[in-house]
């Protein structure tokens, strides 16, 4: 949901709780892609995707699979998309309008710290997925060390991103940030108790920069090679986001697929 990983551009406080759509392919969409495609098989695959603004996504899947769909809860954006997009519809996370066992991926991009039930969402992403699919996962990371989706003081938000924040007390942090959630790994862990699902693939990343590399190139490709080389590090625990892959265990059920 959020347009460059984490780097904003100037948002409402409307905005700031539904997350930002991805306007712009640029490096960072794809490194996630790139990411997703090492751990999943995404060929010729029937995908969904959750939370997906206007299709940034979407589009870019549909060059591996014609079998994409994506829904939102944003009707304008929805409608934006679907002017050149097949397939996108309005549906809350919560509530997927699909039957059990209907897709061999589905993906969370950024978009579980925005819904209104977390758990909810990440149990309907696993029960529209086929035994053996994978639901994937991008969510904040609640030890990176800035909030990017800003803060309200009173009832005024302050766009930015705002150092420290995530390293307060719950309490405290829900005052400042009630719009939107940062999670620990323990946190993602309690997402998935009572689901029959295998951990295929945990792990930190740093932002794409995409914002810094439209200002300046070398910075940013200098901030990629320091930050991406940490990933590989118990560093990695500072990253802007969690990666996670969940497969999708128990008894193998058919369903017959249109298309």
């Amino acid at each position: 949901m959020i347009g460059t990983e984490g780097e904003m551009e100037k948002a409402p406080p409307r905005a700031a709780a539904l997350g930002r759509p991805s306007y712009v392919w640029r490096s960072g969409q794809e490194r996630r892609l790139s990411l997703v495609r090492r751990h999943v098989s995404l060929e010729g695959a029937r995908i969904l995707d959750v939370g997906c603004g206007i299709g940034a996504y979407v589009r870019r899947l549909r060059e591996l699979s014609p079998r994409v769909c994506g829904v939102d809860i944003d009707e304008q954006r929805v409608r934006r998309g679907s002017a050149s997009l097949p397939n996108l519809m309005l549906a809350a996370g919560e509530r997927l309008p699909f039957l059990d066992n209907s897709f061999d991926a589905v993906l969370l991009n950024e978009v579980i710290e925005h819904v209104s039930d977390d758990t909810a969402t990440v149990r309907e992403a696993w029960r529209v997925v086929k035994v053996g699919g994978s639901v994937v996962i991008f969510a904040p990371n609640r030890l990176y060390p800035f909030e990017t989706h800003g803060v309200y003081i009173g009832k005024r938000y302050v766009f930015g991103n705002i150092p420290l924040v995530n390293y307060l007390p719950d309490v405290l942090r829900r005052r400042l940030v009630p719009h939107v959630r940062a999670y620990r790994a323990d946190d993602l862990k309690r997402l998935t108790n009572g689901l029959d699902v295998r951990w295929a693939e945990h792990r930190v990343i740093y932002p794409g920069f995409d914002n810094v590399a439209s200002r300046s190139k070398l910075l940013a490709a200098a901030l990629r090679s320091i930050l991406y080389a940490l990933e590989r590090t118990p560093l990695q625990v500072l990253g802007l986001s969690h990666f996670l892959v969940l497969e999708k265990r128990g008894p193998q059920v058919e369903v017959a697929q249109d298309g």
